[in-house]
């Protein structure tokens, strides 16, 4: 195998990375079902601050014909052209906590050196924990809270979070490598398969990418800004809901799918940790103020990244 480190370029001096951040993971593909990777990637990038740290050499990674850039045509001349885009930013949530964002295309080329290359970025920058996400879709109404499988060597977020949990042999993305050689090291990694209602794996809808930050808020303690998304995903359900009354073929699939999945949760009684221990959401008086006691922890402790 050639030399990793020649897939990447460090686009800033390794000093200015804080050390023991958390490495949040999407790359867009494969089986992103409901457009969860592409709007969690997008909206993290549209809503903080990021800088680049690392950015992927697409003549390696990159099948061109596969996955075209665009060009802009301006009458009678190109005046623009937007390249494709795989990198690792130094990015900081809504309340100021840096960690490493891991975003782009899936690499269609040198899997086995793409994966040793993240291993040495994870071994550079000291990396803490590593979470990524995807999306498959699953036979699961939308009238019910999106459920994930967790995969990974962290068994408290396998235990409290995972609704599914089969034995098969599933097609694999990049990624799922880059987790299998983590575990080999045993380093802390999670990975998030989002199960999305089948008959919406081809649209864009805002429940997944709410339900991706909720897990990779779990994942990791980060907190981000989805006032909009959740607006959106109520928009978006209530549209759904409108053609589910007017089509009984619909609402008769949907129902089944109710039922199923009532019957298959009764079985698998799963608390998420986002509530408390009667099944509640916490008020947003407690939120903020468990929140400003996990600052002062932070600002106290020796755990604060921002002080290696």
């Amino acid at each position: 195998m050639r030399d990793p480190a020649g897939l990447y370029d460090l686009s800033i001096d390794v000093s200015d990375v804080p050390t023991g951040l958390h490495l949040v993971a999407a790359l867009t593909g494969f089986a992103d079902a409901g457009a969860a990777t592409t709007q969690l990637s997008d909206y993290l990038l549209d809503t903080l601050d990021t800088q680049t740290v690392v950015t992927f050499d697409n003549d390696e990674l990159l099948d061109y014909r596969a996955r075209r850039p665009l060009v802009y045509f301006d009458h009678d001349h190109l005046s623009d052209y937007t390249p494709a885009a795989l990198a690792v930013y130094l990015a900081t949530d809504e309340v100021g906590q840096p960690f490493l964002l891991l975003t782009g295309y899936e690499p269609d080329f040198q899997w086995d050196r793409f994966t040793a290359a993240i291993l040495q970025l994870v071994d550079l920058f000291q990396v803490k924990t590593t979470t990524w996400v995807h999306a498959i879709p699953m036979p699961v109404p939308h009238t019910r809270s999106i459920g994930v499988t967790v995969s990974g060597n962290r068994g408290e977020l396998i235990e409290s979070m995972s609704v599914w949990k089969p034995q098969t042999q599933v097609p694999a993305n990049a990624l799922h490598l880059v987790e299998y050689r983590l575990q080999e090291l045993a380093h802390p990694v999670a990975g998030f398969v989002l199960l999305i209602p089948h008959y919406l794996a081809d649209t864009e809808f805002p429940v997944a990418a709410v339900t991706a930050l909720e897990s990779v808020s779990a994942a990791t303690g980060l907190i981000f800004p989805t006032d909009r998304l959740r607006e959106d995903g109520r928009e978006f359900i209530a549209k759904i809901d409108g053609q589910v009354e007017t089509n009984q073929e619909l609402g008769k699939l949907v129902g089944t799918l109710e039922e199923r999945h009532d019957s298959y949760m009764l079985d698998n009684p799963l608390r998420s940790p986002l509530t408390d221990i009667d099944g509640e959401l916490p008020s947003a008086d407690d939120i903020a103020a468990e929140l400003e006691n996990f600052l002062a922890l932070r600002r106290s402790g020796d755990d604060d990244p921002l002080r290696s």
